[in-house]
């Protein structure tokens, strides 16, 4: 009987499996085992990477997580939330190089999906801007307010105020509902009828608002709303 744990020889063959058919041929738990064994060189993290599935539920939830909420489970330190953070950040990058130095309106979908890596799995209430220029293309990408779990206090004139600092004549806000809802509410409406008006009189085009939920989004125009 051999003295070689269960695992032995099971890293190379997971490695060897993703390098030859994708991420397509791996369930949710090998793909973690492959984030982790970044973190530990040694060791079977097939219970780890269990552990956190049945804790967050997929994949995209354990990427997601708060560092203390992954901390939780058995098996996960600093090494291990480091290395799944930066998964989680690789794709955000991935998603906002596709909107970078391209006109906004026709790369949409690419908007789209950045606002969502960015901000569909976030636990509190985040509101960003995208600045464009007269061609409609990106000159910034910020992060104006971070509230609550249901709240994110936003002032319409510090909104147009740092469009004129950069030279923007447009805008597309964007926000994020924690519960997953991307319906607007009331108040997302006010705010951005406000910010829209303030626009307006020195010439600064509010294209869109982006309401983000967990799996979809909602557009402002699309509804009727601008």
């Amino acid at each position: 009987m051999s003295d070689k744990p269960h695992y032995t020889g099971h890293r190379q063959r997971l490695r060897d499996r993703f390098l030859k058919a994708g991420s397509d041929a791996l369930p949710d738990y090998e793909m973690l085992e492959l984030v982790l064994f970044m973190a530990q060189p040694r060791g079977d993290m097939k219970p780890v990477a269990k552990a956190l599935l049945k804790k967050f539920g997929s994949y995209a939830e354990v990427l997601s997580a708060d560092a203390a909420q992954l901390k939780e489970v058995a098996g996960v330190g600093d090494a291990a939330v480091a290395a799944l953070k930066t998964v989680r950040d690789a794709a955000v990058r991935l998603a906002k190089e596709e909107i970078t130095d391209a006109p906004a309106m026709s790369s949409w979908q690419a908007l789209l999906d950045y606002s969502r890596a960015s901000m569909g799995r976030i636990k509190n209430e985040q509101f960003r801007v995208f600045f464009l220029n007269r061609k409609n293309v990106l000159i910034a990408d910020e992060v104006q307010a971070e509230g609550t779990v249901d709240h994110t206090p936003v002032y319409p004139r510090e909104i147009i105020k740092r469009a004129l600092e950069l030279g923007a004549t447009a805008i597309i806000m964007a926000h994020n509902h924690p519960s997953g809802d991307p319906t607007p509410s009331k108040g997302d409406v006010e705010m951005t009828k406000e910010v829209k008006e303030a626009g307006e009189k020195l010439g600064i085009v509010l294209h869109d608002h982006i309401v983000v939920g967990r799996n979809s989004t909602t557009s402002f125009k699309a509804l009727g709303l601008l």
